[in-house]
């Protein structure tokens, strides 16, 4: 039957033209923004896990630079550790010589007494922010090394804690004596308890260094792996988008096409009343 007031092959021709011109603007979204799930309305499952994980990758940052911090100020400690021990060890030969008998104690004092002032002033210097490992006051650092996230979704923090070997108050020069022969050689076993202290100290500090450095690497890799994964779940198929735009180009000129085919039916109904 025929009908002038309802033609229903145009409603149909119009329906599918506009299914074929949403996923037109779906298609040309996904181009324009690189991404097939851009907002929440596009899949919100997907969404919600992005986001998600798109904040851990905030909190990773935050995370490798406070590592990076941490580094910094170990690394400027066990500079001043290692600058430390040199100086020991060329105190040592100031003292093994000051053991003779036929040398001038008062000069080789007043070498020593010029190397203690440089390890004071290496143990002050040692500092970096602020934070210092080397003496008394600076304490011990904490650096946030990680966030942790359960199965719940809960987030910890995880932290490195990085001891002060406390050079200030676990070095001291005041037990060597080089005013003669005698005081020097008893100098002796104080100088090889100063030294050991000096490694110990420098070899923990690298240790921690080491630590905080590899941490970091392992940082970035995780941040590498979330943006791929963020990128798999959301991004666009640029080759596939391409391919269906150009198919949904020429379903859209057919679909016009068909419509106006459409909508001329009913004029042929004027050839009946003539």
């Amino acid at each position: 039957m025929s009908s002038i007031l309802t033609n229903n092959s145009a409603m149909v021709a119009l329906q599918t033209l506009k299914s074929i011109n949403n996923d037109l603007g779906k298609t040309q979204s996904m181009i324009s923004t690189g991404k097939e799930v851009s907002s929440a309305k596009d899949n919100s499952a997907i969404w919600a896990i992005s986001k998600v994980m798109e904040s851990d990758v905030s909190g990773f940052k935050a995370v490798s630079d406070s590592l990076a911090l941490g580094e910094s100020t170990v690394a400027v400690a066990s500079a001043g550790a290692e600058q430390i021990t040199n100086i020991l060890n060329a105190m040592k030969e100031k003292v093994v010589a000051a053991t003779g008998e036929n040398v001038d104690h008062s000069k080789i004092e007043a070498d020593v007494d010029e190397m203690k002032a440089q390890i004071t002033s290496i143990i002050s210097g040692s500092q970096f922010n602020g934070a210092n490992l080397l003496d008394t006051a600076g304490g011990d650092i904490t650096v946030l090394s990680s966030l942790d996230r359960d199965a719940a979704g809960a987030v910890t923090p995880a932290n490195i804690t990085v001891a002060s070997v406390d050079f200030e108050a676990g070095l001291d020069l005041t037990t060597i004596d080089l005013t003669d022969a005698t005081t020097a050689e008893a100098s002796l076993d104080d100088m090889e308890t100063l030294i050991q202290a000096a490694v110990d100290g420098a070899a923990a500090l690298g240790a921690s260094a080491s630590r905080i450095s590899d941490q970091n690497a392992f940082v970035g890799k995780v941040t590498d792996a979330i943006k791929s994964g963020i990128g798999s779940l959301v991004d666009a198929n640029m080759e596939e988008a391409s391919a269906r735009l150009q198919a949904l180009q020429v379903q859209q000129q057919l679909g016009t096409q068909s419509l106006s085919i459409a909508n001329q039916a009913p004029q042929s109904i004027l050839s009946l009343f003539r």
